[in-house]
C-alpha cells in the first residue's frame, strides 16, 4: 500500500530549524509567512515581547481592492509590499526573513520582493 506523505507534518522540522536560527527583536522584527493553496499571510513579529506588530494577508480588504488572487506570485508581491508600508508606517525598517519551512521559491520569494520594492531591508 502506497503512503501519502502529510505535507504539513514534513514542513514542520523545517520551520523549527529555520526558528532556531532566526528570531524577531523590538529593533528588527521577524517576518513570518504562512503559504496555503489559495492564500498567503505575512506577520511582523517581536518575538521578545510575544506581540505582532503589523501583518497583510491576501484576505485583507486592500488587497481584495487590487482585485488579485492571493494564490499566485503577483498576489504575493502584492501582500509584500501592504507588509512593507504598514512597517515603515510603524516605523520598521529592518526585519529578519522567516520562511515558515516553505522552500524560498515562487510566492514566498515574491513576498520578499515586494517587501523589499516597499522600503523594508530584509
Amino acid at each position: 500500500m502506497i503512503k501519502k506523505s502529510d505535507r504539513r507534518a514534513l514542513r514542520k522540522p523545517k520551520h523549527k530549524s529555520v526558528r532556531k536560527k532566526v528570531s524577531g527583536t523590538p529593533a528588527r522584527p521577524r517576518l513570518a509567512v504562512f503559504r496555503s493553496l489559495n492564500h498567503i499571510y505575512a506577520q511582523l513579529i517581536d518575538d521578545v515581547q510575544g506581540v505582532t506588530l503589523a501583518s497583510a494577508s491576501s484576505l485583507d480588504a486592500a488587497f481584495k481592492e487590487a482585485g488579485l488572487d492571493g494564490g499566485n506570485v503577483e498576489g504575493a508581491k502584492k501582500v509584500g509590499m501592504l507588509v512593507g508600508e504598514k512597517a515603515l508606517a510603524k516605523g520598521i525598517e529592518k526585519v529578519v526573513y522567516d520562511r515558515g519551512g516553505f522552500l524560498y521559491h515562487g510566492r514566498v520569494a515574491a513576498l520578499a520582493e515586494g517587501a523589499r520594492e516597499a522600503g523594508l531591508v530584509l
